[in-house]
């Protein structure tokens, strides 16, 4: 079997203090115990509200880009390997998980965890809400509008207004333009 790769590194302390952002707008809040990675390719609006123990994490390429107006509740855990885009006014509920990486299958010869590192981008655009606890996968685009049920698994693209939710998370609906649709 080959010999892994030094794989454990810090990438330092995490601390928004110590941040040097690629780009940050006026009025961004950090609640207690926010913790950033690879600022430098993170790039925030203005009027953002990140709750506490919230951890975003970019890489070392690709970006974490968060738009105007948005709230992000606590303990949530966005990982931008793959790169993250986040439109205005958009609600992520506490504990939300994005993912937009996932080790590749390379038969038996090697541990998954020593597998090469698929990359793959989530894009959430303007006016999504995404409930508590859901997940959303590598390769996820949600349309404009998208309300993402609690504790939802999202993996595959879901379109304008769509109303999903459950593992896998499923249209339930089409939110109508005054109100909810009949079925």
């Amino acid at each position: 079997m080959p010999r892994p790769p030094s794989l454990y590194r810090s990438e330092g302390s995490g601390s928004p203090d110590d941040a040097k952002f690629g780009a940050i707008g006026s009025n961004v809040v950090f609640e207690a115990g926010v913790m950033v990675f690879h600022s430098e390719n993170i790039r925030l609006g203005q009027n953002i509200y990140i709750g506490h123990q919230t951890i975003l994490k970019a890489y070392y390429k690709n970006l974490l880009e968060i738009g105007d107006n948005t709230w992000i509740g606590q303990q949530c855990f966005l990982h931008s390997a793959g790169g993250i885009v986040i439109g205005r006014n958009v609600g992520i509920g506490p504990g939300v998980r994005m993912l937009t990486s996932y080790h590749g299958e390379e038969g038996i010869q090697i541990p998954i965890l020593f597998g090469a590192l698929e990359l793959a981008p989530i894009t959430i655009e303007d006016d999504c809400d995404i409930g508590t606890g859901a997940i959303v996968l590598p390769g996820v685009h949600l349309g404009q509008g998208v309300q993402v049920g609690a504790g939802a698994v999202v993996t595959r693209d879901v379109a304008a207004y769509s109303v999903v939710a459950g593992v896998p998370a499923t249209v339930l609906r089409v939110r109508a333009e005054n109100g909810p649709s009949s079925p």
